[in-house]
């Protein structure tokens, strides 16, 4: 006689995810393969992800690649290896793509604000300070801002508000009268010539006026046709409505003379 191999046959009526072992003579046991749990006649995948997030990171997803097998993944906003992650603060570099006058707050996943600094306005990513600030900041107008610190002119930094038209960098530079001005001690007349107190005149607001009157003393003339507007019957306003804190900024074609 010979002794009966129970598992000779179908793998012993085991799941085909098991294997059938021989116990006794006619007998066998059916156990899971690796990853699979059941009792052997039926065997079912395991899950990782079921218990424990996988040993994810809680802020990770869990994902079953086979079985009791898994890869975990940093949800958006973090970093990480999936089994650790790290919020990622969008403030923490380039200010969150803030104003450099801006504070950048963070706040939920991939969102944050941007608000301007106290003495600025603007919507946070652009801000703006009081116009003396401001024409530097702009090529157009920083030929300007020189001129005023050289003379130490800081009317327009205080708190307004002011129009200022200001003659555009490359006329400041070209005019040949600008140097005899500074010679003769008078500069600082022309430079108040371009300024203008108590109002924050924007472009439209300047359609519906014919003058004004500047810290010089002396008023300039405004005319307004075909979609252009010219100062004293020569410089036009080239570019309009620079909004600062204190006031607003034109850059204009020519210099104003008293």
């Amino acid at each position: 006689c010979s002794a009966i191999d129970a598992c000779e046959s179908s793998n012993g009526g085991c799941s085909a995810k098991a294997e059938c072992r021989r116990t006794t003579p006619g007998n066998r046991a059916c156990v899971c393969s690796a990853g699979y749990t059941g009792d052997g006649i039926v065997c079912i995948e395991i899950n990782p992800c079921l218990v424990n997030n996988g040993g994810c990171d809680r802020n990770a997803e869990c994902t079953q690649t086979g079985p009791n097998q898994a890869v975990c993944n940093c949800l958006k906003g973090y970093s990480g290896d999936g089994k650790t992650c790290t919020y990622i603060s969008l403030c923490s570099q380039n200010n969150g793509g803030c104003s450099e006058f801006a504070i950048c707050n963070d706040t939920e996943l991939t969102e944050r604000t941007c608000t301007c600094k106290p003495n600025y306005i603007g919507d946070g990513f652009k801000c703006r300070g009081n116009i003396f600030q401001e024409l530097l900041r702009s090529s157009n107008t920083s030929k300007f801002y020189y001129h005023l610190e050289a003379l130490s002119i800081r009317d327009i930094a205080g708190p307004g508000p002011f129009t200022l038209f200001v003659p555009h960098t490359d006329v400041l530079k070209s005019d040949p009268r600008v140097k005899d001005w500074t010679a003769k001690g008078v500069m600082a007349q022309v430079l108040r010539y371009h300024m203008v107190g108590c109002a924050s005149l924007l472009h439209k607001d300047l359609t519906a006026i014919t003058n004004v009157t500047s810290l010089h003393g002396d008023l300039i003339h405004i005319s307004y046709s075909q979609n252009s507007l010219v100062l004293n019957n020569k410089a036009e306003i080239i570019f309009s409505d620079a909004v600062g804190t204190n006031g607003v900024i034109h850059v204009i074609s020519q210099i104003l003379v008293p």
